[in-house]
């Protein structure tokens, strides 16, 4: 069972992947999220092509483990239970989710120091359509240790936990901005 804390941001995810914003996702709405992705390695294909790889594994997922209907699409409902029992399950979290923040971390630490400033994280928000608002009190909350940069641990760690932790103080809620208003 998913708890509420789960639950909320699984919607928020859910309403962010949605493209088209028709109420159901499609290998489409996957695409264009991994085509956003995909845009921040501005010309690294070794990323790119690792984040539009990860990208179809997580919707391989929500279809064969998601789709109970078979009509090709996962509802708001499908997502959520597919997210809890199966994405985000020890096996397939890694590929499906983590390396796209790896891929990202690969892409968009161009000088290789192996973190995100403060204005690297929020342009790289933004250009995934998160608030820049949003992304700036996000970036506060993920810089763990607070030395003005995010390294690629810290990001791991709060990928992990938005999609892990049940715990709604936790800093990796924080990851699209407030659980409650995110994106």
């Amino acid at each position: 069972m998913t708890s509420a804390v789960k639950s909320q941001k699984f919607n928020t995810l859910f309403d962010w992947f949605d493209q088209d914003r028709d109420g159901q996702l499609t290998q489409g709405d996957m695409q264009a999220m991994a085509g956003l992705f995909a845009a921040l390695a501005q010309g690294e294909r070794e990323s790119a092509t690792a984040m539009r790889d990860a990208f179809e594994r997580w919707w391989q997922l929500l279809l064969t483990h998601g789709d109970t209907d078979g009509d090709g699409r996962v509802s708001r409902d499908e997502f959520i239970a597919a997210m809890e029992a199966n994405v985000t399950s020890p096996e397939n979290f890694g590929s499906a989710v983590l390396a796209i923040a790896d891929a990202t971390m690969q892409a968009l630490d161009t000088d290789g120091d192996g973190v995100l400033s403060r204005e690297e994280y929020v342009s790289m928000a933004s250009r995934l359509s998160v608030s820049p608002v949003n992304s700036a009190a996000g970036f506060q909350k993920l810089d763990r240790d607070g030395d003005g940069v995010i390294s690629h641990e810290e990001y791991r760690t709060a990928l992990s936990e938005f999609f892990l932790s049940a715990d709604l103080d936790a800093p990796g809620n924080w990851l699209l901005g407030p659980i409650d208003s995110a994106a």
